[in-house]
């Protein structure tokens, strides 16, 4: 029916039934397009059908079900439209399917596709969300030969693209290039330069591009942006003096604003004053969200009030807010340093079973308060502990468990961590063998340190540079010892001379 509607030139009539049908999964299996394509030899109507598939999936967001069409009109030598390639190409980038973009890109052009504007500004974004610079650069190049003339999208995608590289110079010829083409800048153009200076704290430059804007009007995030800016740079007064200026103009902070502020108030200590802030909030109808929340709970844990950080943690939940790993961080690592460790524990668990991995620090943490309680044999049952709730048990776990009893000459109970890691089948890495063979080589077990160096060349398992930093600093105290542990390790082959004698000449700085 879609054919012959189209064969007769009722375009609309035809594009409108493939879009109510396009959703069933059968329409983009191969057996269904070949036998489309097949028995339908007109190719014109072939193409306009087909490239309607491909714009109705794209809109439904089916961009598998969109590659799949394009795929079988490519094989089938069918040329897609314009129109068609620029909507999968922007669902690509909207899933960030960045090696793909390139790829359709490619293969539309051997089709005979010839790209317009809109085709090069989904290109210029998918640099932008991949952070290739030189590939926007060649486009934009690609553009001037071809005669395709850049706006203000192109510009202020680049111009971003640069921005978040740190790349300011660069930045601001491209917002003089596009002002030289006719295009007026506009807040866009001036946020993303502004946020460019913010991010790196340099404010005397970012106040400089605010001061330049005339004719159109600074918005909510510029404010944001700049508030953020000074904050980080540990100027409060001007961040809230900007904030009083934007209300005065009758642009009202949002959460991310007071986000800001709230964090920077935390961080020097000023708890009363960021629950002033958070009050201000809840009268101007602001809704905190996890970033607020988290900022606050984390702050209270630094501090050890972990009655006000479960008032918070309370609240969010209340609001219908989801703890995140960062709440569940700050509650373990507040009760670890109140050596709280069975509500540490539990909150552990609760951020398993939420479905977040702790990272090997989180393990540490837990461990380390156990330990210096000497809880030693609680410690060893925890990985069994986390088996029998069915959770996950990997090698960040062992390694905590391992370097914690190492730390404290516990070696036997590390060696029992490590064989039980061995016999659950998951084998050691440079970071545990290290670990063992160091705690060994203090002891005066040379032997048994020789066995594990032995152990590591055979498995070709190497010490890095960020490991050997990473054990300097841990074992600081140890200069002597760990420097002929560190010469015992060259000869063994598992760290180059080379390295470690630009480390010791100073090139690398820890």
């Amino acid at each position: 029916m879609v054919h012959i509607l189209t064969k007769h030139k009722h375009f609309k009539t035809a594009q409108n039934l493939l879009d109510k049908i396009s959703n069933k999964d059968f329409l983009s299996s191969n057996s269904v397009l070949n036998a489309l394509i097949s028995t339908h030899s007109d190719v014109e109507v072939n193409s306009h059908v087909l490239s309607w598939l491909v714009i109705s999936y794209g809109k439904l967001r089916m961009t598998q079900d969109a590659l799949q069409v394009f795929e079988a009109m490519r094989l089938h030598g069918l040329k897609p439209h314009l129109h068609a390639c620029t909507v999968l190409l922007n669902c690509l980038v909207k899933e960030k399917l960045i090696d793909n973009v390139w790829k359709v890109y490619k293969k539309m052009v051997r089709l005979g596709v010839v790209g317009n504007l809109h085709v090069y500004n989904v290109l210029v974004h998918a640099c932008c969300k991949g952070g290739d610079v030189e590939k926007a650069e060649k486009l934009l190049s690609e553009m001037e030969l071809k005669s395709v003339f850049p706006d203000r999208f192109t510009y202020n995608t680049i111009i971003a693209l640069y921005c978040k590289k740190g790349m300011h110079y660069e930045a601001l010829c491209v917002q003089d290039r596009m002002e030289r083409a006719g295009i007026i800048p506009d807040i866009i153009t001036y946020n993303s330069l502004i946020y460019g200076f913010c991010r790196e704290g340099r404010m005397r430059e970012a106040s400089r591009l605010f001061k330049e804007i005339k004719g159109i009007s600074p918005n909510h995030v510029t404010y944001t942006t700049l508030i953020d800016g000074y904050c980080r740079v540990n100027d409060l007064e001007e961040a809230l003096r900007l904030r009083d200026i934007m209300e005065a103009k009758g642009i009202y902070p949002g959460v991310v604003t007071y986000n800001s502020i709230i964090r920077k108030l935390c961080e020097e200590g000023k708890i009363r004053e960021a629950n002033r802030v958070l009050n201000e909030m809840s009268e101007k109808k602001v809704e905190p969200d996890n970033v607020t929340c988290n900022t606050l709970i984390n702050a209270y844990c630094k501090i050890g009030d972990m009655v006000s950080a479960m008032k918070v943690k309370n609240k969010m939940m209340e609001a219908g807010l989801k703890l995140d790993q960062f709440t569940f961080i700050a509650l373990i690592h507040g009760f670890c340093k109140l050596r709280e460790m069975d509500s540490a524990r539990d909150y552990l668990f609760n951020m398993l079973d939420a479905g977040f991995s702790p990272s090997y620090y989180t393990y540490s943490w837990l461990v380390d308060g156990y330990c210096n309680q000497g809880n030693d044999e609680v410690v060893m049952k925890l990985p069994d502990e986390f088996l029998k709730r069915g959770l996950c048990v990997d090698i960040s776990v062992y390694r905590a468990l391992i370097r914690s009893f190492c730390k404290r000459e516990r070696v036997d109970y590390a060696q029992r961590i490590f064989t039980l890691m061995q016999g659950k089948g998951i084998p050691g890495d440079s970071v545990i063998y290290t670990i063992l063979a160091y705690a060994y080589w203090k002891m005066g077990k040379v032997n048994a340190a020789s066995d594990l160096l032995n152990e590591m060349y055979k498995r070709r398992l190497m010490i890095t540079l960020k490991l050997y930093r990473s054990f300097n600093a841990s074992y600081a105290g140890d200069d002597s010892i760990l420097g002929f542990f560190w010469n015992h390790v060259v000869d063994r082959g598992l760290m180059s001379k080379s390295i470690l004698k630009d480390i010791e000449q100073g090139k690398f700085h820890s």
